[in-house]
C-alpha cells in the first residue's frame, strides 16, 4: 500500500507540475506574441515570421519541467541525468551554431525598442556608412547609400557602432561653407559676399529664433577661423532644412562664391611651401 501511496504522489506531482507549466507557458505565449506583433508593426514585417519565438517558449518550460520531475523522483534520477547530459552536449552544439543569428535578433528587438532611427532617415554608422534607412528587419538594416548602393549591416554590428542621425528629430542642418580667402583681402566685402550668396539660393532657411532677431544678430553668420600659411579662413554656418537640401546648399554655394569673387576680384589663398637649404 505504501509503494501504491508513493507512486500516486509521484504521478500527482507530474500532473501539478506540467500543469503549473501549461498555465505558464500560456501567459508568456500571450506577452510574447503581442510583443512579436508591436515590434512586426514597427518593423513593417509578417508577424508569423517570428511565431518560433512562441515556441521556443514552450520548449523551454518543458525542459525546465522535465528538469524538475527527474530530478525529483529518485526512480528517475539516473535516468534524467543521462538524458540531461546528452541534451546538454546538443544544446552547446545548437547554441553556438546559431549565436551570430540569435545576437542579430536581439539586437533587431533592442532597435525596436529605444529606436535610435526609423525607416525614412538618413544616419552614418561608425566612420564608414552613411545612407538613408531603406529596411529594418528582425536580422539586419539596409542602408542606400549616395551612390544608390545598397549596404546591409547586421543589426549586432549597428549595436556596437555610433549612429548619428539627421533626421530623428529636427531635419534642419547647418552646413559649413569654408572659404580661403589671401591675407590681403577686404574680409568685410567677402563676408558680404558670401552672406548674400547663401541668402539668395533657392534651399536656404532662416533658423533665428525672436531672441535672435531682436539682438540683431545675422541669418548668415560668417566668421573668420583663423589665419593659414597664405590665407585667412572664414566659415560661414547656412540653414537648410534637410541633409538633403543641405548638401545641394552647399556644393552650389562653393560655384557661386567663387564666380562672385572673381569678379570682385578677390583672390583665394594659395599655400605656400618655403624650402630652406643649408650649405656647408
Amino acid at each position: 500500500m505504501l509503494g501504491v501511496d508513493k507512486r500516486w504522489e509521484q504521478a500527482i506531482f507530474i500532473i501539478t507540475v506540467l500543469v503549473v507549466m501549461f498555465i505558464i507557458s500560456r501567459i508568456l505565449r500571450f506577452l510574447v506574441g503581442r510583443f512579436i506583433k508591436g515590434a512586426a508593426k514597427k518593423l513593417k514585417v509578417d508577424p508569423t515570421r517570428y511565431n518560433f519565438f512562441k515556441n521556443a517558449v514552450d520548449f523551454i518550460l518543458l525542459f525546465i519541467a522535465s528538469v524538475v520531475i527527474f530530478r525529483s523522483i529518485p526512480s528517475l534520477r539516473t535516468v534524467g541525468t543521462t538524458l540531461l547530459t546528452g541534451a546538454g552536449v546538443l544544446a552547446a552544439i545548437v547554441g553556438f551554431a546559431s549565436q551570430a543569428a540569435f545576437s542579430n535578433i536581439v539586437s533587431g528587438f533592442f532597435l525596436v525598442i529605444f529606436k535610435p532611427f526609423s525607416v525614412g532617415d538618413r544616419i552614418k554608422i561608425g566612420q564608414l556608412y552613411t545612407g538613408d534607412v531603406e529596411d529594418i528587419n528582425l536580422r539586419h538594416t539596409t542602408i542606400k547609400d549616395f551612390e544608390n548602393r545598397r549596404v546591409i549591416i547586421p543589426n549586432s554590428v549597428i549595436g556596437n557602432e555610433t549612429i548619428i542621425n539627421s533626421t530623428i528629430i529636427d531635419e534642419k542642418t547647418c552646413m559649413f561653407i569654408e572659404v580661403a580667402v589671401s591675407l590681403n583681402t577686404n574680409l568685410d566685402k567677402a563676408i558680404q559676399i558670401i552672406e548674400e550668396e547663401a541668402m539668395k539660393h533657392r534651399y536656404y532657411i532662416d533658423n533665428r529664433n525672436e531672441n535672435e532677431i531682436a539682438r540683431g544678430e545675422r541669418s548668415v553668420m560668417v566668421r573668420v577661423m583663423t589665419f593659414l600659411d597664405g590665407g585667412i579662413l572664414l566659415r560661414a554656418y547656412v540653414w537648410a532644412k534637410d541633409p538633403t537640401d543641405g548638401f545641394d546648399l552647399k556644393c552650389d554655394l562653393n560655384k557661386s562664391i567663387k564666380e562672385r569673387f572673381d569678379a570682385e576680384e578677390i583672390s583665394l589663398s594659395t599655400l605656400q611651401h618655403f624650402l630652406v637649404m643649408k650649405t656647408q
